[in-house]
């Protein structure tokens, strides 16, 4: 899971493109992109997407918000359609996990009982912000955390998330920072936010690259055109999969917990960091 596409739940024709974008997932969205009176109708389409050619991207739903009267509406009605996966916005906290796995349960159909993973936009709120930090947010059906700057600006009251240079400010670096902690630590997918301006590759490339860097495995996308250059940020190169390659060799061959390669010590994390590539590698 390298690329995440947020995708207007109402739109077939969006949809549609956005299957074919070459996505490791899409996000049919029943929340932001969708006014309140167009639901009920969001909803039908999402159930007829998740109903047919199962073949492609993997295909999770951001429903509403659990302090709204849709959450479980939304539920309800794409449950049984059996999404791979919930995006959860706005969470109050990793209790909020235990919440939705709970309304799950009721109506996931028994073939696919504890099958049905979870996303948590987990930075939406302060409070939820926090307890990255102070609570474990590991879950059975948890796959990831994702953070996002855009409503947590709204809920402190910031008036912008990025200074003049484009960074994140401090207040949005922590969030950050927070979320690739509290998942790591869950052992989920740290799932770095959307980059908005789709229009500017070379800022994609680069924050891309600088969330790989620091840890991150997947980005989320609201483009099509944005997918292509995440898939190959977050796509180990061949230099690093020939150095993970004989990093593996060199520990198998020595049968110890550290080896010398090319006159440099090298002990478990190094091994942990090289098999983390390695997955990189073969899996979307």
């Amino acid at each position: 899971m390298r690329s995440l596409l947020f995708v207007p739940g109402n739109s077939e024709k969006m949809i549609s493109k956005a299957a074919a974008s070459g996505a490791d997932v899409i996000i049919l969205d029943l929340e932001d992109a969708v006014r309140p009176d167009a639901k009920p109708e969001a909803r039908r389409t999402v159930v007829a997407t998740l109903a047919g050619e199962s073949a492609g991207p993997r295909r999770f739903v951001r429903v509403n918000s659990l302090d709204t009267a849709w959450c479980r509406e939304d539920v309800e009605a794409v449950i049984p359609a059996a999404p791979d996966g919930i995006v959860l916005p706005k969470s109050a906290g990793p209790e909020d996990i235990v919440r939705l796995s709970d309304l799950i349960d009721r109506h996931e159909p028994q073939a696919r009982k504890g099958k049905t993973a979870i996303i948590v936009v987990c930075t939406e709120t302060p409070s939820s912000t926090l307890s990255l930090a102070a609570k474990s947010w590991r879950h059975p059906r948890l796959a990831g955390l994702m953070w996002g700057g855009e409503d947590l600006s709204a809920a402190i009251g910031a008036t912008a998330n990025r200074d003049q240079q484009g960074h994140y400010t401090a207040p949005f670096t922590l969030a950050r920072n927070l979320c690739l902690l509290a998942a790591r630590a869950a052992d989920v997918a740290p799932i770095d936010a959307v980059f908005t301006d789709f229009r500017d590759d070379d800022g994609l490339r680069r924050e891309s690259n600088s969330a790989r860097r620091d840890g991150f495995s997947a980005k989320a996308a609201i483009h099509p055109s944005q997918v292509e250059i995440i898939n190959r940020c977050f796509t180990p190169t061949d230099e690093e999969r020939r150095w993970a390659e004989r990093v593996i060799a060199a520990f198998e061959s020595a049968g110890k917990g550290a080896v010398q390669l090319d006159g440099v010590m090298l002990d478990a994390p190094h091994l942990k960091q090289a098999r983390l590539i390695m997955a990189g590698t073969s899996a979307k």
